[in-house]
């Protein structure tokens, strides 16, 4: 009975497949994308189940879980770009139809993510979903600066960005855990192995040198040239992050008025270094830059893509919080200057980034 199933699946997988320009066309929203392919990365050696991630946090996670095992896991995202904001062309459909499952972050988050569930669930494809924020409990977009951003959940009014906050991003693995060990039950003593030390060895120590930190700055305010994506920081370790694009998109537009805002946090706050979005326009920064006393900006990323440079370092969510966070914090509170921030030549590669 096991086969003839496996047989019927592998029928509807074809199908689907085989109808790929009109069906993907609809889930993905395709216009103007980039593909995946040429850019994604993945774990595993191919030998065993392949599961897909909509979103980088989630797919480093999920290879960390899965280490060791024959499971290869792959990132939708193309490196270079945000994992909030782009519409995938029409293989990234194929890939998820392919794959044995499929790693997403909840519903209202990721529009394409939503309707390639919806074409799975409508045409009865196999591919098990795990959602990463299942059981996550959320803060509420009241604790930003725009109270009438839609954000995720039921009722919307949630900031769907948990996973900045590292003692959050704990649920996402274990969710990621149970995910696969219903998908390989054989390794389910590796899963949990690894997923145990990530959480105990990597995000709590995370979230310790995160508390340091924020608990030597003597100033307790953030100025960010990027969109809303850092309040689960500022929640967590109680210091306040200024946003200059105030909705939840990367791809929000500043406004005049936003401009105006950031100038009078600057002025009254002495900030002389403040955060730009790696995957943002430094359009914002630069005109900062221009128009007040900051001296410079620094990167900050909400783990949500890579760059190529990124990839062949292996870098996950654990480097680019020591590499590109953390220094960065450390600079824009005052506790160090940017030179003695970050690796060797951390300031050098960095300071008004490109």
């Amino acid at each position: 009975m096991e086969e003839v199933r496996d047989q019927t699946e592998m029928t509807r997988r074809r199908a689907l497949l085989a109808g790929s320009g009109v069906l993907t066309a609809g889930v993905a929203g395709c216009t103007g994308s980039a593909d995946p392919g040429a850019g994604s990365n993945g774990s595993g050696n191919g030998d065993g189940p392949v599961v897909v991630a909509s979103f980088f946090s989630f797919f480093d996670f999920a290879r960390e879980v899965a280490a060791d095992t024959p499971v290869t896991v792959k990132n939708l995202v193309p490196t270079g770009l945000h994992g909030h904001g782009w519409e995938p062309n029409a293989s990234v459909t194929k890939e998820i139809i392919q794959a044995d499952a499929f790693i997403h972050v909840g519903q209202d988050f990721q529009p394409w993510a939503d309707r390639a569930i919806q074409t799975l669930e409508d045409d009865d494809i196999d591919t098990d979903l795990i959602n990463a924020r299942e059981g996550v409990e959320l803060e509420s977009l009241a604790a930003t600066l725009d109270r009438e951003e839609e954000g995720v959940g039921e009722g919307r009014g949630m900031d769907p960005h948990f996973w900045l906050d590292p003692l959050r991003a704990k649920q996402s693995v274990d969710n990621i855990t149970e995910g696969l060990v219903e998908l390989a039950p054989d390794y389910e003593a590796t899963f949990r192995d690894n997923a145990e030390a990530y959480n105990a060895e990597v995000l709590q120590r995370i979230d310790e040198d995160y508390a340091d930190i924020f608990d030597r700055a003597d100033r307790k305010v953030v100025q960010l040239a990027a969109h809303n994506a850092f309040q689960y920081i500022g929640v967590r370790y109680g210091v306040e992050m200024r946003p200059l694009v105030v909705n939840l998109a990367a791809s929000g537009d500043v406004k005049p008025s936003d401009i105006t805002e950031a100038k009078r946090v600057i002025e009254e706050n002495d900030i002389n270094y403040i955060a730009s979005g790696v995957f943002e326009s430094r359009k914002p920064a630069k005109q900062l830059l221009a128009e007040t006393q900051v001296q410079a900006y620094f990167p900050v990323t909400p783990y949500a893509g890579v760059r190529e440079k990124w990839v062949q370092n292996d870098w996950g969510y654990e480097e680019i919080a020591y590499n590109i966070n953390m220094p960065t914090f450390e600079v824009v509170l005052g506790n160090k200057d940017p030179e003695e921030a970050g690796p060797e030549g951390w300031h050098e590669e960095w300071r008004n980034f490109e």
